[in-house]
This record gives C-alpha cells, sequence and structure tokens, in this order.
C-alpha cells in the first residue's frame, strides 16, 4: 500500500468545518487537520479534537489572510501577502512574533506542541515568514520537531489548473524545502489537492481519483471539508460536496483501487532530506 497524508485545513474556521473534519476522523478519512487558532471558536472546537489526540495529526494552520489574522492586527488579504512576499517580503522580526503568538495559542489549548505547520494559503512559504518559521521551530521544538508542509503542487497532476499551481509553488516551495532541509526540519514533499473549488461531487471524485494515482511516497493531499457552512464561506459549497465524498463508499473505493493507506505525518516524516526514503519503509 502507498502511504499518503490526508490533512483537512481550516479547523475552527466554523462551526460546520469542526464538526466535519470530527466525523470523517472518527470514520478514519483523514489522518491530519490543521487549525485556525486565531478563530474564536478555536478554545471551543479543540475539544473536540480529545478523543482523536492518538489518531491523527493536530497542527498549526499559520495565518496572515483571513478575517481572523485582519481583526489580530498582522492581517491583509491574500493579493498584497503575495505582493508583499515578491517584493522584498515580509519583515522577518515581525512575522517572528506573529508566528511565536500563533505557537502559544495552539499550545495554549491543546497542551502540547502542533504535529505539523502549514498556512492558510500557503503563507507558511511566502518570503519574509518561511526563515522565522523554520528557525523558530527549530529552536522551540529541538527534541520533538513538528513537520512542515512544502506546497509543491505534484507538476503533471493539475494542467488545468497550471497557472495556480505554477504561483503556489513559486510564492516559495522550493526555498521552503532547502531552509528546512537545512535546520533537520522534517517536511512533506508534493502537494495534492489543488483546485479551484468548483464542479459537483462527480469532478471532484475524478480529481481524486488522479491525486491518488498519482501520489507520490512523502506526498501530502489537503482537503477542506465542513458538515455545513455559513452563507458568507466563500467555498461552502465545495466544503459540503468535499465532506459527502470523503465520508462516503466512493472514497473508501477510490483508495482500496490506488492502494492507498491513509498515514499520519508524524510517524513517518522524520528530517526534511530523508521524508521520502522514511515513508518507503
Amino acid at each position: 500500500m502507498k502511504p499518503l497524508v490526508l490533512c483537512a485545513d481550516d479547523f475552527a474556521v466554523h462551526a460546520g468545518a469542526s464538526q466535519g473534519i470530527v466525523q470523517l476522523a472518527r470514520q478514519g478519512r483523514l489522518s491530519a487537520t490543521s487549525a485556525m487558532v486565531l478563530s474564536p471558536r478555536w478554545p471551543q472546537d479543540v475539544a473536540l479534537l480529545q478523543e482523536l489526540r492518538d489518531r491523527i495529526d493536530v497542527g498549526l494552520h499559520l495565518d496572515w489572510t483571513s478575517e481572523f489574522a485582519v481583526h489580530a492586527g498582522h492581517g491583509l488579504s491574500l493579493g498584497a501577502a503575495m505582493r508583499r512576499a515578491l517584493l522584498g517580503g515580509f519583515d522577518a522580526t515581525a512575522a517572528q512574533g506573529v508566528i511565536e503568538r500563533q505557537l502559544d495559542l495552539f499550545e495554549a489549548q491543546w497542551g502540547a506542541p502542533p504535529d505539523h505547520v502549514d498556512g492558510h494559503q500557503h503563507v507558511q512559504q511566502f518570503a519574509g515568514i518561511r526563515e522565522p518559521l523554520i528557525q523558530t521551530l527549530a529552536r522551540r521544538y529541538p527534541g520533538r520537531l513538528p513537520y512542515v508542509r512544502v506546497s509543491q503542487v505534484l507538476a503533471g497532476v493539475a494542467e488545468h489548473l497550471g497557472f495556480k499551481s505554477r504561483v503556489i509553488s513559486a510564492l516559495g516551495a522550493n526555498a521552503l524545502a532547502a531552509l528546512a532541509d537545512r535546520k533537520d526540519v522534517p517536511r512533506t514533499q508534493a502537494l495534492l489537492g489543488v483546485y479551484d473549488f468548483g464542479g459537483d461531487t462527480a469532478r471532484y471524485a475524478a480529481l481524486m481519483d488522479g491525486w491518488l494515482a498519482n501520489a507520490p511516497t512523502g506526498g501530502l493531499l489537503m482537503c477542506h471539508p465542513a458538515a455545513a457552512s455559513p452563507p458568507d464561506d466563500a467555498i461552502g459549497a465545495a466544503r459540503g460536496r468535499e465532506y459527502s465524498y470523503l465520508g462516503g463508499a466512493d472514497f473508501a473505493a477510490a483508495l482500496a483501487r490506488a492502494q492507498v493507506a491513509l498515514v499520519r505525518g508524524r510517524t513517518h516524516y522524520t528530517r526534511g532530506h530523508d521524508a521520502a526514503a522514511r515513508l518507503d519503509r
């Protein structure tokens, strides 16, 4: 069986997302989730995860671009964040403070370090953020390093979304991977699950077939399910489709056809440069 980490992003973005993620994890349909700790729901929704503490990875969804980040005082739009990353990068000292605060908020409720760190809209690899992130993780967790998601979209899997995939990767995937390797911070390999959130459940199922068939050793597939979403959730319809599909028999059949086993990254990723070798075992 080919091992694959399946991570549900946006835990605590709203109640429906938290509830949907927990239900899928109970079914064994996820192996990780990442939490938006700036959300006012995080302190209460974290209780839902307690029963899953030893069954899935629970990590930090580092946030610079949501409404929660704006309310926290450091947030900005995705477009503005991308421009800043491309035109000199974020101020590393200020970014370190933001990273430390979100790690503190995570630990205050979870009672342990995150199993992994990724980023809302891939900000974890933006210039000026990636450097203090790796430095902070290496200093703060020397004996239990979280693994870091490298948003390097797998070539050839999403040709119809080529521009989006190239932009995600170009905003720092190679640089983040190199930084992680130099500090021996565990990291993922290729990222799957990128699409435009459009279409119906049949389209998502077809995309999933492609992701599973092409998933390399060391890969991570992201998803954004929710049992229900408020009207102002821009991807609420997609969240519902993902939740329905991932919880159903068709997904179980797709995993079996592709001979894919969902695994925890915490168990398989070791240091950045040998993550793939570990996953081959």
